[in-house]
């Protein structure tokens, strides 16, 4: 146990700092990219546009009350315009605000909004069941049936979770990888302390947002990382996964 206590140790001393006076921000460098870039040939599905989404009228206090986690889920799917409403929510750009920053739907350190958003798809009508990323700038999924074949990956996707049978059963699983240069270009090595915290951003607001439309959300945070991260395709030092979380319609 002490050895384990002080390689936490050391990590907390090494991202102590509030502000690092040598960050690329502070060098000069150039910002990264805000978004992982989609082939030019890539043929996107564009989901329904925000401002045409409905308004939903909720009970506030009673939301919050009611939030739990659920890990059980009908054969129901959700809609396009449902799964458009839950990734404006958790990942929605309001507007771009310069240096690689951008004003969302959650909060995030600097206004980084380090993640990339991937989706495991079982159950949307009218999409084809497989692995998406989330493109959050233009409000579109990219697929990835080539890089991550449906056939061969959707038994070790769900293997590399503790809870297999959430996972089994969502209509969608959502999976949150840090693209972590985005945030030590501004903080240097605290960025990492921000991933994780900006994580739990994303994810309450799933909550909130399943909460609407009487779906279910469970936060999954027991994950085999190496295995994730390779049937992403992250490399796991740039751009790894921090979070995740199942939902499904419960009714």
């Amino acid at each position: 146990m002490g050895e384990t206590y002080q390689k936490e140790q050391a990590f907390l001393e090494d991202t102590a700092a509030a502000w690092d006076p040598q960050s690329p921000l502070k060098r000069g460098e150039p910002f990264p990219a805000p978004e992982k870039q989609a082939p030019a040939e890539a043929k996107l599905v564009r989901l329904p546009e925000p401002e045409l989404l409905p308004d939903r009228e909720v009970n506030f206090l009673e939301l919050v009350e009611l939030r739990a986690s659920v890990r059980s889920y009908t054969e129901t799917p959700f809609t396009m315009q449902e799964l458009s409403y839950l990734l404006w929510c958790t990942q929605g750009v309001k507007m771009p605000i310069g240096k690689g920053g951008s004003m969302r739907n959650v909060p995030s350190a600097g206004a980084r909004h380090a993640f990339e958003t991937y989706l495991f798809v079982q159950k949307v009508e009218g999409l084809v069941p497989g692995f998406y990323r989330y493109l959050a700038y233009e409000h579109a999924l990219l697929p990835l049936a080539d890089a991550i074949p449906w056939e061969e990956s959707r038994a070790p996707f769900i293997e590399a979770f503790r809870t297999q049978h959430a996972v089994a059963e969502s209509a969608v699983t959502f999976v949150w990888a840090a693209h972590i240069e985005r945030l030590l270009y501004v903080f240097g090595k605290r960025g990492y302390r921000y991933a994780f915290l900006d994580a739990g951003h994303v994810c309450e607001n799933l909550y909130l947002a399943a909460g609407t439309l009487k779906a279910g959300c469970c936060a999954m945070g027991a994950f085999e990382d190496a295995a994730l991260n390779r049937l992403l395709h992250l490399g796991g030092v740039q751009e790894f996964s921090v979070y995740a979380a199942t939902a499904g319609k419960t009714s």
